[in-house]
C-alpha cells in the first residue's frame, strides 16, 4: 500500500508543470491565428494601421472607418485571447505553487529544501509575469486603439509623419483646437489608463490582503520563514501595484499631455 501513492503523486506534480509549459508556448504562438489570422505578422499589421490611421486623420471624422476598424477590431481580439491564456497560465502555476509549497513542507534534507525552494521561487516569478500579462492583455482589450499606437511611430510615410507632426502641434495647443480624431483618440488615451488604474489597484488590495493572512500565518507558525517571506514579497507587490495605480489614474485624469509625450518619444 506504501509503494503506490508515491508515483501518483510524482504523476500529480508533474501535470501543472506541463500545462504551464504548454501554455507558455501557446501564448507566444496561438494568438494570432486565434484572432483571424488577418495579417502575416507584426510588419503587416503595423502597415495596415499606419496607412489606415492616415486615411482616418486625412478625413476628419471622430468615428473610425471600416479598414482602420478592421485593424482595431483585430487587436481587440489578439488581446482576448493572449489575456486568456495568461489567466489559464496563471491558474495552473498557482496550482503548480501549491504543490510545490506541500512538498516543501514535507521534505526532509537541506538538499531537497533547497531544490524545491529555488522551484518554487521561479514558479512565483513565472506566475508575477503571467500576472502583468493579463492586466496588460485586459488593458488592451479595453482600448485597442491606444494599445495600437506604438505602432505608429516607427513608419516613414511622408502622409503619417505629416499626421503625427499635426497631432503634436494640435495636444500642445489649446484643447478646443483639436480635431474630431484626435477627441477620440485622447478619450480612449483616457479609459487605456483608467482601466490599468483600476486593476492596478485590485491587485493591491488582494495582494495587500494575502500578505497580512501570511503575515499572521507566520505569527503562528513560531517563525516558519516561508510565510515571513511570502508575506513580505505580497505586501512589497502590493506596493508596486498600487503605484502603478496612482501613475495610471493621473494619466486617466489628464490624458493629453501624457499622450503629447507618447508622441514626442518621452512616454
Amino acid at each position: 500500500m506504501s509503494v503506490v501513492p508515491a508515483p501518483v503523486s510524482r504523476r500529480v506534480s508533474w501535470l501543472p508543470g506541463g500545462l504551464a509549459a504548454a501554455l507558455v508556448v501557446a501564448f507566444v504562438v496561438a494568438p494570432r491565428w486565434l484572432a483571424g489570422g488577418e495579417f502575416g505578422g507584426q510588419s503587416d499589421l503595423a502597415a495596415a494601421l499606419r496607412e489606415a490611421f492616415t486615411g482616418y486623420w486625412d478625413a476628419g471624422g471622430r468615428n473610425l472607418p471600416p479598414d482602420l476598424q478592421r485593424v482595431v477590431d483585430y487587436w481587440f481580439r489578439y488581446h482576448v485571447a493572449k489575456g486568456l491564456i495568461a489567466a489559464l497560465l496563471l491558474v495552473v502555476l498557482v496550482a503548480l505553487g501549491r504543490v510545490i509549497w506541500t512538498a516543501f513542507r514535507r521534505a526532509d534534507g537541506t538538499g531537497r529544501r533547497t531544490a524545491l525552494a529555488a522551484t518554487g521561487v521561479s514558479v512565483g516569478l513565472l506566475a508575477a509575469v503571467a500576472l502583468v500579462a493579463v492586466l496588460a492583455n485586459v488593458q488592451g482589450a479595453a482600448a485597442p486603439f491606444s494599445s495600437l499606437l506604438p505602432m505608429l511611430t516607427g513608419g516613414h510615410d511622408a502622409g503619417l509623419a505629416g499626421a503625427l507632426a499635426q497631432i503634436r502641434g494640435q495636444l500642445a495647443g489649446a484643447p478646443d483646437g483639436r480635431t474630431p480624431p484626435l477627441d477620440a483618440m485622447v478619450g480612449d488615451f483616457a479609459r487605456y489608463h483608467l482601466v490599468m488604474a483600476v486593476l492596478a489597484a485590485v491587485v493591491a488590495v488582494v495582494l495587500l490582503a494575502v500578505g497580512v493572512v501570511l503575515a499572521r500565518a507566520f505569527a503562528r507558525s513560531r517563525g516558519r520563514r516561508g510565510h515571513g517571506v511570502a508575506g513580505g514579497l505580497a505586501v512589497l507587490g502590493a506596493v508596486a501595484f498600487a503605484v502603478v495605480a496612482v501613475a495610471n489614474t493621473g494619466t486617466a485624469a489628464h490624458p493629453a499631455p501624457a499622450l503629447l509625450a507618447f508622441f514626442q518619444g518621452g512616454w
